[in-house]
């Protein structure tokens, strides 16, 4: 079994190359941002951590983290976000380490693809044969992340300026998607090509 991660910038079109690896290829696919969500539910391995972070104000009376207050809570307070990351980094890569395990022992599966944003900043390439970066010009990001998710030019010059440069997930990552062209086709034939001349599959 392959491991495939796969990142970039907000915006760039990263769940179109996963759906395409998920049905095309039969993909076990991770988004990280989601098994944080999941492991944050009552009962996971960062939810008792998050209570004793934030208190019983960050918990709603059906017992769920009440994920508004908690993002107001950070806003602003480095020191407590930067706590609230060493509470959720960490167990979501043992989450993603254990699911590796777990397939290959299983035999089942050819390929798993692991998604984030900092992929690269929390060294999940210890844990992927390779990392693709998903890149997508940035007039056409702020286009698509204005459309589909309604963000500011404000917000989205926010979002990005916090994010790494072209650069460095240029000089990070194995292989580049350009997923800038609206025939979304192109996008497949990179990923294609990508997956065969890498020997993935």
């Amino acid at each position: 079994m392959k491991v495939l991660g796969i990142t970039g910038g907000v915006g760039a079109g990263k769940s179109t190359v996963l759906d395409y690896l998920r049905e095309t290829y039969s993909a076990r696919v991770i988004q990280c941002d989601e098994a944080a969500r999941e492991l944050q539910e009552p009962g996971g391995s960062c939810y008792q951590p998050m209570v004793e972070l934030f208190g019983q104000q960050a918990v709603l009376p059906d017992g769920q983290l009440n994920r508004s207050e908690i993002a107001r809570l950070v806003f602003g307070d480095r020191n407590l976000l930067e706590r609230l990351n060493r509470i959720v980094h960490p167990k979501v890569k043992e989450y993603v380490a254990e699911e590796i395990r777990r397939e290959r022992a299983g035999g089942k599966t050819s390929l798993m693809v692991i998604e984030a944003a900092l992929l690269l900043e929390e060294r999940y390439d210890l844990l992927c044969d390779e990392i693709w970066y998903i890149h997508t010009e940035e007039k056409i990001r702020r286009q698509r992340l204005k459309k589909s998710r309604g963000y500011t030019d404000e917000k989205i010059t926010g979002i990005m300026a916090a994010q790494k440069p072209d650069e460095y997930f240029r000089e990070h990552c194995q292989f580049v998607v350009d997923n800038s062209s609206d025939n979304v086709e192109n996008t497949y034939e990179q990923i294609d090509k990508g997956l065969r001349e890498h020997g993935i599959l």
